[in-house]
């Protein structure tokens, strides 16, 4: 549960074959090439800046042998003038020391040598680096395996995660399904899913075809969302298909919002555990302890959680125990908000500010977790007026019985669309705001390799 370890590398090459040796990094795709910020255009370059306009401009790609510019926008081979002008970029970039030529940059760890290997070829190597204070690595996540592969843009999509942190992927894309389940929780509609996910697993339709690694995500939103409705008793709305196994969301709707926002009071618990441990690794064990993402939030959210269910049980230890775990949470937390300020009168007030932010953020965010029960009601009692609509037809004769089945099918495709959208949206929110809010402070930097394919049967006269 960690990126990808990366290593700070130095391409060496001699500067006779330092194209041939970037030839060779660019085909393999494996290293982020450190550039100066507007070096001077080559002939390449140059050219590419005087054309305005490239109708209908392929992706770069590059030569293998080095081409003469001006042929190359007579022919309108705008892609290798592209990749031309990218290497006269490294080229410019590089740092020479008699007739060798040195660029920095990162690479995986695991890819160090292999590409070490193939640089000898022609003439060059890969050194590795220490890597300089103050800098962090760019971030590359785990793609092994088909499940991970479909639950990374749960993260992606929120932003990039720092190299020192934690890689949340696999347990966000379970509490992602695990929400939207409960949300859309039919039977009826969660088989469709499922079905839906099988399809994109066999290529079908070929217009989603960018769609097929997502396949494992679908399925397990269909899976959550069948076992909701096989507790709910719901298949394609109330139609007594299915025993209710746990509850009827319309009939115990308080027993669902207090179980939506006991189970968000865990999601939280855990949110502020990754935050901890995210915390020691940016700054090591002090900024774990007095961050308020990190063991004083916690503390202090448990702490409140404690008093709550002490009052609530009329239980008077948990209730002073929760109350202690408060202080202590809200003194580390201010400690450590405080040395972070500006000292003083000031320092302190915005101390004061920003703990009351703290407690006032905690309590919004547990109950706003009860959206998964609202939406939840939401979804089976418009199952409820279809099922009702449909029921009623069926019974006013052979003729009706048409119209019911119409009412049935646009009634619940409606349903599924608009209840899968509003799904889907929601768990985002509570994914993003409540939990992701706490486990990053900040976020990292994308690892941009440079990979170009490279053309090298065609040379340009």
């Amino acid at each position: 549960m960690t990126p990808v370890r990366m290593q700070r590398v130095a391409i060496v090459a001699p500067d006779a074959a330092l194209r041939e040796t970037l030839l060779l990094v660019a085909e393999a795709g494996c290293v982020e090439v450190d550039r100066v910020e507007e070096p001077p255009p080559g002939p390449a370059g140059s050219r590419l800046r005087r054309l305005t306009a490239v109708p209908g401009a392929p992706a770069a790609a590059l030569a293998g042998a080095r081409p003469d510019p001006g042929a190359l926008e007579r022919e309108g081979r705008w892609d290798l003038l592209a990749g031309e002008a990218q290497v006269e970029e490294c080229e410019a970039s590089a740092v020479r020391q008699g007739e060798v030529a040195a660029l920095a940059g990162w690479c995986p760890v695991g890819a160090v040598a292999a590409l070490a290997d193939r640089l000898s070829a022609a003439g060059g190597t890969l050194v590795p680096l220490r890597a300089p204070r103050g800098v962090t690595p760019p971030t590359v996540l785990r793609a092994t395996g088909p499940v991970r592969r479909a639950f990374t843009p749960v993260v992606t999509t929120y932003g990039t995660v720092p190299y020192r942190d934690v890689d949340p992927t696999w347990p966000a894309g379970v509490v992602y399904v695990l929400m939207f389940g409960l949300m859309f929780g039919d039977a009826g509609h969660g088989a469709l899913l499922f079905l839906a996910a099988l399809l994109l697993r066999l290529g079908r339709p070929r217009r989603a075809a960018r769609l097929h690694r997502l396949w494992p995500f679908v399925a397990a939103a269909g899976l959550t969302s069948t076992l909701a409705g096989l507790a709910y008793g719901e298949f394609f709305g109330p139609s007594g298909v299915l025993p209710v196994l746990w509850l009827n969301p319309l009939d115990r709707p308080t027993r669902l919002l207090a179980a939506a926002v006991g189970l968000g009071g865990v999601l939280l618990a855990l949110a502020y555990a990754g935050g901890a441990v995210n915390r020691w690794r940016e700054g090591g064990p002090a900024k774990a302890l007095y961050a308020v993402s990190g063991v004083a939030g916690c503390a202090l959210f448990l702490g409140l959680v404690s008093v709550g269910g002490g009052w609530y049980l009329h239980a008077p230890g948990l209730l002073v125990a929760g109350a202690a775990a408060a202080a202590t949470g809200l003194g580390l937390a201010g400690a450590g908000l405080f040395a972070a300020g500006s000292g003083g009168i000031g320092g302190a007030a915005q101390t004061a500010v920003q703990l009351f932010d703290a407690v006032l953020r905690i309590f919004a965010n547990t109950v706003s977790f009860a959206r998964l029960a609202a939406f939840g009601l939401t979804h089976a009692a418009l199952g409820q007026v279809v099922w009702h609509g449909t029921s009623g037809l069926a019974e006013r004769g052979s003729w009706a019985v048409l119209g019911a089945v119409l009412v049935f099918t646009v009634g619940n495709a409606v349903t599924f669309a608009l209840e899968a959208l509003v799904a889907g949206v929601q768990a985002l929110r509570l994914e993003f705001y409540e939990l992701f809010s706490r486990v990053f402070e900040s976020l990292g930097r994308p690892f941009r390799p440079w990979h170009l394919p490279v053309r090298r049967t065609e040379v340009s006269p």
